[in-house]
C-alpha cells in the first residue's frame, strides 16, 4: 500500500471528472443514397449508422427493399440534427428525375 501512495504522490484528484469519456457527444445524422446493383434503382434514407443500415437493407430486413438488392452506398451527407437529415431526405425524394440524383452523387466524388 505504501508503494501505491508513493506513486500517487503529487497527483491531484479532480472532482467531477469523467474517466469514461467526454460528455460533449454531438450526434451526427447522415442522409444516404443506396443503389441496387440488380435494378439500378435508388433508395434514399437517413440514419446515424450508415454501415449498419446498409447491412440491414442487404440482409432483406426492410420490407420495402426486400429482394431488390444487393445495395451499394453511392452518396452520404452529414447533418447535426435528425430533422435536418429528414428534411433533406424529403427534398431528394421529391425529385422525380433520377438524373438529378445521379448528378448529385457524381459531382460529390
Amino acid at each position: 500500500m505504501a508503494q501505491l501512495g508513493a506513486r500517487l504522490d503529487g497527483i491531484e484528484e479532480v472532482v467531477g471528472s469523467n474517466p469514461i469519456g467526454s460528455t460533449n457527444f454531438i450526434p451526427v445524422y447522415y442522409l444516404y443514397i443506396l443503389q441496387s446493383e440488380t435494378t439500378g434503382r435508388f433508395y434514399i434514407g437517413q440514419s446515424q449508422d450508415v454501415p449498419d443500415r446498409l447491412a440491414h437493407h442487404n440482409a432483406n430486413y426492410s420490407k420495402s427493399l426486400k429482394n431488390r438488392g444487393p445495395w451499394r452506398l453511392v452518396h452520404t451527407e452529414q447533418y447535426k440534427t435528425r430533422s435536418e437529415a429528414m428534411f433533406r431526405e424529403r427534398q431528394l425524394k421529391s425529385w422525380k428525375d433520377r438524373r438529378m440524383i445521379e448528378k448529385l452523387f457524381s459531382t460529390s466524388r
